[in-house]
């Protein structure tokens, strides 16, 4: 899969503000300041196409992106910001159950950890969550070049064991700074939704 367009669509607090044109969605979401924003620029291609804030847990939107005018890319809001206060935390709770619920075009959820942290107990939460409303959970660790070979075999050992993965749940691995892993996750989330396609860029 060759991602050749993408824009930015709507943001939506509530199922009636959603698309309604039923193309399939893929789902990201993370801590904040776990780098999904410059991971979705990276796969598009666009250095802007989501704004990467210097301020963890701004974004309080699901926000929706047009993909080769095929299918949504649909960014999640960032979790675990500790300044975010109890009420804030409850309405992103209910806006994210919302979604999750009742979301027939939603075929993958990119849950980011990481690399270089134990997964926290909000990661843990997400990933049974998102397990939870049986939706296929794609593990991605970012922050793959700050890691040494050594450390990135630990950081596996450590992701596995946290998220209690099974044999054949993956984790990959992410550089948005050195675009490394990049062939790797559109093979992964695109390979058996076009499966006929050549999924590489």
């Amino acid at each position: 899969m060759e991602i050749k367009q993408s824009e930015f669509i709507t943001s939506a607090v509530k199922p009636d503000q959603y698309p309604t044109d039923n193309r399939i969605e893929i789902a990201f979401v993370g801590r904040s300041n776990v780098g999904k924003s410059s991971l979705i620029n990276t796969l598009t291609n666009r250095r802007k196409l989501v704004k990467v804030s210097g301020t963890p847990g701004k974004t309080r939107l699901i926000n929706f992106f047009l993909i080769n005018n095929e299918f949504y890319f649909v960014d999640l809001p960032g979790y675990g910001y500790a300044k975010v206060s109890k009420s804030e935390k409850a309405t992103w709770g209910s806006m994210m159950e919302k979604y999750l619920i009742s979301r027939p075009q939603l075929k993958k959820v990119l849950l980011l950890v990481d690399s270089r942290h134990k997964p926290t107990g909000d990661d843990i939460l997400m990933y049974e969550w998102i397990k939870h409303y049986g939706y296929e959970v794609v593990v991605v660790a970012t922050k793959k070049d700050k890691l040494t070979k050594n450390e990135l075999q630990r950081s596996v050992k450590v992701i596995r064991e946290a998220l209690k993965l099974n044999k054949d749940e993956k984790i990959l691995f992410f550089s948005s700074l050195k675009k490394e892993g990049k062939e790797e996750l559109l093979r992964e989330v695109f390979g058996d939704i076009y499966p006929e396609e050549n999924t590489e860029v």
